[in-house]
């Protein structure tokens, strides 16, 4: 059995968001790069496949040579060799392009990704590669079991859980629950060492088509600073909800 695990390399959650002076582009100065969370549940739930069923494990990332600190952790986790494919993403469609085109080549029996990335939290990527695979996809999967070539995915609806069974190859995106959260892989320092020697190929793009364009950034307005209320002054708490902060 043949996985491959698509992850993005996203900001860590700590860090101060800025854009450049002309809001054209994201400011990378002094970020700190993670393997988008989401996508450790998909690499984790591959991990677990990878040692109950002798699955193989290939991880995917589309981006530039910046990211390889990142592919080497999700070496470190566990898999079992890499593909960067050598484009920074414009938007979903490209990014999407890039990952059909791999893994059509390489015959994988199941792609797993987080269902959005949480920068830009568009969810769109892991449908869109279904689509041009022509492959089964489940969303926001919080449940995984393989039984040949069965895939049976549990995912979250309105009002409770819903369980999907589909035919391999397909697509599965996973979320918070996929794999408990206790069983997210911290590498080791055999598995550091060993990540230094898989493989990691790098692919040129097979197509330039961009279909969305960000024309500016712009960051969320500083909050206003708190002004304190007596906890008897309760006429001067309401004019202040109603007047200035108009909630009320």
């Amino acid at each position: 059995m043949k996985i491959l695990v698509c992850i993005s390399s996203v900001p860590d959650t700590t860090s101060k968001i800025n854009f450049t002076a002309d809001k054209s582009a994201f400011d990378k100065n002094g970020i700190q790069w993670v393997i988008n969370p989401l996508d450790e549940f998909a690499l984790t739930k591959a991990v677990n496949l990878q040692a109950s069923q002798g699955a193989t494990v290939t991880v995917l990332n589309v981006g530039g040579a910046e990211n390889e600190a990142v592919i080497r952790k999700a070496l470190a986790m566990g898999a079992n060799d890499a593909v960067r494919v050598n484009v920074e993403p414009k938007d979903s469609f490209s990014t999407a392009k890039e990952i059909a085109a791999v893994a059509q080549n390489g015959g994988y029996d199941l792609i797993l990704c987080g269902k959005e990335s949480i920068d830009y939290n568009g969810g769109a990527v892991p449908g869109m590669v279904a689509q041009l695979l022509n492959q089964p996809f489940v969303n926001a999967s919080v449940g995984l079991e393989i039984n040949g070539s069965e895939a049976t995915a549990v995912r979250e609806i309105e009002g409770g859980k819903e369980t999907i069974s589909v035919k391999l190859p397909a697509v599965i995106a996973g979320q918070k629950g996929l794999v408990d959260e206790k069983e997210l892989i911290i590498p080791n320092m055999r598995g550091i060492m060993t990540a230094r020697t898989k493989p990691l190929n790098v692919v040129e793009p097979t197509s330039s088509e961009v279909k969305v364009q960000s024309v500016s950034f712009d960051a969320v307005p500083p909050r206003a600073a708190v002004k304190m209320v007596s906890a008897d002054n309760l006429d001067e708490l309401v004019r202040l909800l109603h007047e200035e902060a108009k909630v009320i």
